[in-house]
């Protein structure tokens, strides 16, 4: 008897992430259909045969395809054990329209580096809380696939990138708590959003997620050490849950908010 498909789909709370899903499949075949969306697709195991515009392609295990939204496609096991994938589906305004054509004409792409910023960036979608590092990932992810469809556009005037940074983070700053997206902060600075993401990391050596997560733990901490419990805490400093403090706080500082919060006894040395 053929194993049963193994399914696992949601919808993060992510700008330009339509739908976030990993399967296996050992019998089944896809038909051909198509979508609205951009499919980012990596298989971690077995392989998969597909027709996109009337050529054949396959997949292998460092490729990262690309399949453009509204060209029909197929898909369908390429060994005897089937195949386990994972796949972003992407909005079409991620890429634009102008890529379609070279992705039809290549939609295998050989990059390591791809691969494994697409491999990050679908842990950090599994994490609710995450969504600032998830944004930052996917414009990065977004600008590689671009070097590959694209020629590299003429460079434009000189900017002052300090600036840049420096505005982005008087942002992180002022919104500690509610957070900022990606998208809003690129508009408030006028910068690309891969741009943002570089610049900030390259002037503080730090992504912009990570900064704004250790502001949160700080902030943390000295609510911890008021004796605060760490569910409220969480609540106070702009984390998801307990949970995804709890993450955060032990890698940053080593034992669980919990411990900290109850580390000091008077009179103790």
């Amino acid at each position: 008897m053929a194993a049963q498909p193994e399914v696992t789909a949601w919808r993060p709370h992510v700008p330009g992430v339509v739908e976030v899903f990993h399967a296996h499949f050992t019998e089944y075949a896809y038909p051909m259909h198509v979508h609205e969306a951009w499919t980012l697709l990596v298989v971690d195991d077995g392989a998969v045969r597909y027709d996109l515009d009337r050529h054949e392609y396959g997949t292998l295990h460092d490729t990262v395809s690309l399949l453009p939204p509204h060209v029909p496609h197929n898909g369908s096991p390429a060994t005897p054990h089937g195949f386990r994938k994972r796949v972003l589906y992407l909005d079409a305004t991620v890429l634009g329209t102008d890529l379609i054509g070279p992705a039809v004409d290549g939609p295998g792409l050989r990059d390591p580096l791809l691969r494994r910023r697409v491999g990050q960036l679908h842990t950090v979608l599994a994490r609710p809380g995450d969504e600032l590092e998830a944004e930052s990932r996917l414009t990065l992810v977004g600008e590689r696939l671009r070097t590959h469809l694209r020629p590299r556009l003429a460079a434009g005037p000189a900017r002052d990138d300090g600036t840049v940074a420096r505005r982005l983070r008087e942002l992180l700053d002022e919104r500690v708590t509610e957070g900022i997206a990606l998208g809003e902060a690129a508009r408030l600075v006028q910068a690309h959003p891969a741009h943002l993401v570089r610049v900030f990391s390259g002037a503080y050596g730090i992504a912009p997620h990570q900064y704004l997560m250790s502001r949160r733990v700080d902030r943390a901490r000295r609510l911890l050490l008021e004796g605060v419990r760490p569910a409220e805490v969480a609540t106070a400093t702009g984390f998801y849950d307990q949970a995804h403090l709890t993450r955060h706080f032990r890698r940053l500082v080593g034992v669980t908010p919990g411990r900290y919060g109850g580390s000091f006894r008077p009179g103790a040395r």
